[in-house]
């Protein structure tokens, strides 16, 4: 087995566990946001920020061409958090106002994103040239999918720091962030600030979107930033519970979508995405199983009481 000859040989097991490392990061971020995003209908926004971050790859890679940033730097990685930051910001403000709906805002700044980082790094060789620099773009099957198996330890240490950011936040927040995910009229009316809990919302998805994008891609990102709590909310609906099965169907896919493009010699990113839809098929036949046995349990008793 390939995953045998991995974990056997010193260089190949330390760079598999710097892998799991930095997805066990992003995927604590993600799989702790994922019930709120669920709730508030916030799929679309994951997907917008996510997409955003081509953005700042754009900007990194006109930067990294001028010879003022090193591809992969920390640097690098805080242009990339700046612009996904500005972005959610954006998406928030836009659809605080009643003219913008929320779809709207998050089109705009997705489609705009994209746009811009597209230009920018099929510019950033020619600008490179022009400065008798050599600079080489990350490719879009890169950005797109990322490359989780080649994180390093700085990947790691990255995606560590700002899950522990990330984790303090939300344990912060928790009470008014979750009275203002399941009734935010009601929130808005015994004066918990709304709009500052969406704007702290949007900060926590960009920097999750940041170090998951970073780690293994878009793609990934935005099914990390979904997939884990439309699981969770499949078998539970109690919130505590909601978190730790999120947390937990996110484990499991990184672990297993590991060890799968290891086996099959498979994209690391891929497979999770394919291991969280698995999952979520088997969450969704458990939760209509229950929804049938709760209906027949119900309807015993009503039965009874007719005849």
């Amino acid at each position: 087995m390939r995953i045998t000859d991995y974990l056997a040989d010193p260089d190949m097991r330390a760079m598999t566990l710097d892998a799991l490392a930095a997805g066990a990061g992003v995927v604590v971020m993600c799989s702790l946001l994922s019930p709120l995003v669920v709730v508030k209908r916030l799929g679309f926004v994951g997907q917008g920020v996510s997409h955003a971050a081509f953005g700042g790859i754009g900007v990194a890679a006109i930067l990294g061409a001028l010879g003022l940033i090193s591809p992969g730097s920390p640097m690098e990685v805080a242009v990339i958090a700046a612009f996904c930051i500005l972005s959610a910001v954006v998406i928030a403000g836009l659809s605080n106002r009643r003219a913008v709906p929320e779809d709207t805002a998050i089109g705009i700044v997705l489609v705009g994103s994209m746009a811009l980082g597209a230009i920018l790094v099929q510019t950033a060789p020619r600008i490179a040239a022009a400065e008798g620099l050599t600079y080489a773009p990350r490719s879009w099957e890169s950005i797109l999918f990322g490359s989780l198996l080649a994180a390093g330890g700085a990947e790691a240490a990255t995606s560590l720091i700002l899950a522990a950011i990330v984790v303090a936040a939300v344990a912060l927040l928790r009470r008014p962030m979750l009275f203002f995910a399941f009734d935010e009229d009601s929130a808005r009316a015994f004066g918990v600030p709304t709009r500052v809990l969406r704007v702290s919302l949007m900060v926590l998805l960009a920097l999750a979107v940041v170090s998951a994008t970073r780690v293994a891609g878009v793609v990934l990102a935005t099914a990390l930033l979904v997939f884990p709590g439309a699981v969770a909310l499949r078998v539970t609906d109690r919130l505590r519970t909601a978190l730790a099965v999120s947390l937990g169907a996110g484990l499991v896919s990184l672990v297993a979508g590991v060890a799968l493009a290891i086996e099959l010699d498979w994209q690391a990113g891929p497979s999770v995405v394919l291991i969280l839809a698995a999952l979520l098929l088997g969450a969704t036949v458990i939760g209509r199983l229950r929804e049938r046995l709760s209906t027949r349990a119900d309807a015993g008793p009503a039965a009874g009481r007719a005849a």
